[in-house]
């Protein structure tokens, strides 16, 4: 994973340039953003268990089927099962809001993941729509947090964005 800095760094290595003033007018953006990053990844992480348990139950209210005997969330080891993988896609897309680069949830979470689901029989569409929901709970708790709501529009897009590639990844 390259964080912003890095990213401009080698970006101008590869260019054998010094670092342009368009490089350093995204850095200075990026650091502007920095407080509102780390205020992102304090609600995601302090509310990540509540987000987490109300997607799966929002899911399963859809879908009672899962946690009948046979489905894929029925007994306790299948759910805690669930519960942890959504816990896990909750904290890489954290960890990408933070960096503000979805590389460390595309490298270390989504890669191979469609197809261990598949190998584990684990229903795409089911989740999918926990991701999504996820997706809509952060998005509302991102964006009433704080005095400036409007200034996290951006980052409300962008986790939106990161949650998209976790859909995309399992569909």
């Amino acid at each position: 994973m390259l964080d912003a800095f890095s990213r401009v760094v080698v970006a101008s290595d590869s260019k054998g340039a010094y670092v342009g003033s368009d490089s350093l007018a995204s850095l200075k953006s990026f650091i502007a953003d920095g407080n509102r990053r780390l205020d992102v990844v304090n609600v995601i992480s302090s509310t990540a268990s509540c987000v987490v348990s109300d997607s799966v139950s929002g899911m399963i209210c859809e879908n009672p089927g899962l946690i009948s005997p046979g489905g894929n969330c029925y007994t306790n080891r299948r759910m805690a099962a669930c519960l942890r993988d959504g816990e896990i896609v909750l904290r890489y897309v954290a960890y990408a809001a933070l960096a503000g680069d979805s590389s460390v949830l595309e490298s270390r979470c989504l890669n191979g993941l469609k197809e261990t689901y598949i190998a584990l029989g684990v229903p795409a569409n089911s989740t999918a729509r926990a991701v999504a929901l996820m997706k809509g709970s952060v998005a509302h708790l991102v964006s009433t947090h704080g005095d400036e709501k409007e200034k996290c529009a951006g980052l409300v897009a962008e986790c939106n964005s990161y949650f998209d590639k976790v859909v995309a990844a399992v569909s």
